[in-house]
C-alpha cells in the first residue's frame, strides 16, 4: 500500500500542472510548519472540477483533511495524478 506521505512527496512545491483522468489540472502546494502540514489544491483547467485538502503529519499519526469533498476523492485524486514535468 502507498503512504500518504509518499503521495503528498510527488507533488512538488509550488505551482505545477498534471493529468487527471485525462483531464489537465493545475496544482498548487504549499509547506507550513517546517514540513509538517501542507495544502493541496488542485483545479481544472478547462472545467469546474476542483481537489482541496490540507495534511498534517503529528506526532500521533498523519490527517488528511479533505475540504468539501469525500476523502476517497482526494485519495483518488492524490494516487492517480501524473505530474507534467515543467508544467508550470
Amino acid at each position: 500500500m502507498i503512504s500518504l506521505d509518499s503521495l503528498i512527496d510527488k507533488i512538488p512545491e509550488g505551482y505545477t500542472q498534471g493529468m487527471f483522468c485525462n483531464i489537465k489540472y493545475g496544482i498548487t502546494k504549499q509547506t507550513f510548519n517546517d514540513g509538517k502540514s501542507f495544502k493541496i489544491y488542485g483545479k481544472e483547467l478547462k472545467g469546474t472540477d476542483f481537489i482541496s485538502l490540507n495534511y498534517y503529519m503529528c506526532k500521533d499519526k498523519t490527517y488528511i483533511k479533505p475540504c468539501e469533498m469525500s476523502p476517497d476523492k482526494v485519495i483518488g485524486f492524490l494516487k492517480e495524478v501524473k505530474i507534467i514535468e515543467d508544467g508550470r
